[in-house]
């Protein structure tokens, strides 16, 4: 073989085997996308009122807190709701407020896959460890959930006795329903009328 042919072999080897290179990583299994982690959550043994959401955004993920995203509408919420400045206070000092009214705060996913911030993009998901909220929280009486895919768990703490609402989703994607009403699911969830105002209304003649 002469030297020119044994060239334009080995040219042409060498251009089958980056074609087969190409073939290969076209048809390579995608690399997976590191796991995201949640926060833990903010708890202490008085709380009688546990909210509980989907995952942070990538809003919250960025700044290490809760509803971070300048648009989620819980901050301003529950605000309105407990008549304090929450929304204007830095991350610590409103976790320490909502202590203070016994609500504690956590997420039903502690890890999962997800690219963006929407829950229908959540895969992979692990749920977080109930049972030991429930052991460091015994005083617990009731679960509110923020939005439908946390609502989803409902039926796990249902059955452990405690009372559970599913409320419309704090989050900006959740816009078919105004802020007014919103804020008076969310209201009447965390602000029970006493029994006798509640048979009372109950009463009135529909209008």
């Amino acid at each position: 073989m002469s030297e020119a042919t044994a060239a334009r072999v080995s040219a042409a080897a060498a251009s089958v085997t980056r074609a087969r290179a190409r073939r290969t990583a076209k048809h390579a299994a995608p690399v997976a996308r590191p796991t995201l982690e949640g926060f833990g959550p903010v708890l202490d043994a008085r709380a009688r009122t546990l909210i509980l959401g989907s995952f942070p955004s990538e809003a919250s993920l960025r700044a290490g807190h809760y509803y971070a995203h300048p648009r989620n509408q819980f901050w301003p919420i529950l605000s309105e709701i407990l008549g304090e400045p929450l929304a204007g206070m830095p991350f610590e000092q409103r976790y320490q407020r909502l202590l203070a009214h016994r609500i504690a705060l956590w997420d039903v996913i502690g890890a999962c896959d997800r690219t963006g911030s929407l829950d229908a993009d959540i895969r992979a998901a692990r749920s977080n460890d109930f049972g030991a909220l429930l052991r460091a929280a015994p005083g617990l009486q009731r679960v509110l959930f923020n939005g439908r895919t946390a609502g989803r768990f409902e039926p796990r703490f249902r059955g452990s006795g405690l009372g559970t609402i599913v409320l419309p989703s704090t989050s900006p994607a959740h816009a078919g329903m105004r802020y007014a009403q919103k804020l008076a699911a969310w209201r009447a969830a965390l602000v029970p009328r006493p029994a006798s105002v509640a048979q009372q209304g109950s009463a009135e003649p529909s209008r």
